[in-house]
């Protein structure tokens, strides 16, 4: 189901206060669950964007988790701050400089690509042993129609452009819910 604002916003400050206690070397923090909802098995991703111009700093998640959507989230918030290899490891001083962007996801299903909705989906490709996954706002960020969107979700797996169309190929589909601190 939907999270409510005060989930969400939970969930927010849930991610701030592990980073807080993961740079200070407090050990990793454990989320105290108010609702159900924050209790259910659910796959996150978290970004974090430099405020003053919005440039990504750091994006990590997993699409299926084995703990509690608000455990996740902790956990997939010090992994964007310091395991994304793109970025230098996020620092204690850079904290408060940062807004936190929380992609809580629904089920990951089989999904045809004249099914996909740009703005509704996000996509996972698996094929000949590589995947690749985009967020649902990837695309309406970028402006791409339907097919870029699959294109690209190909490119992010090292595959062809087009390689969509080929049999044997799997395309899930998923949902999310995004949301963030407001600047």
């Amino acid at each position: 189901g939907g999270l409510t604002g005060e989930e969400r916003a939970e969930l927010l400050r849930v991610a701030r206060q592990s980073l807080e206690e993961h740079l200070a070397d407090r050990g990793p923090f454990e989320p105290e669950l108010s609702t159900t909802t924050l209790a259910e098995h659910r796959g996150a991703f978290v970004t974090l964007h430099r405020a003053r111009d919005g440039d990504l700093r750091g994006c990590v998640g997993m699409m299926r988790s084995e703990e509690s959507l608000a455990a996740t989230v902790a956990r997939m918030a010090v992994s964007a701050a310091v395991d994304d290899g793109r970025f230098a490891p996020v620092t204690e001083k850079e904290l408060p400089q940062l807004q936190i962007e929380i992609s809580a996801l629904g089920p990951l299903l089989p999904i045809r690509p004249e099914e996909v909705e740009v703005g509704r989906h996000g996509l996972l490709i698996s094929h000949r042993g590589r995947r690749g996954l985009l967020l649902p706002q990837v695309p309406v960020e970028h402006g791409w129609d339907r097919e870029t969107f699959l294109d690209h979700t190909c490119m992010k797996a090292g595959l062809l452009p087009g390689t969509w169309q080929e049999d044997g190929v799997e395309l899930l589909g998923f949902t999310a819910e995004v949301f963030g601190e407001e600047g």
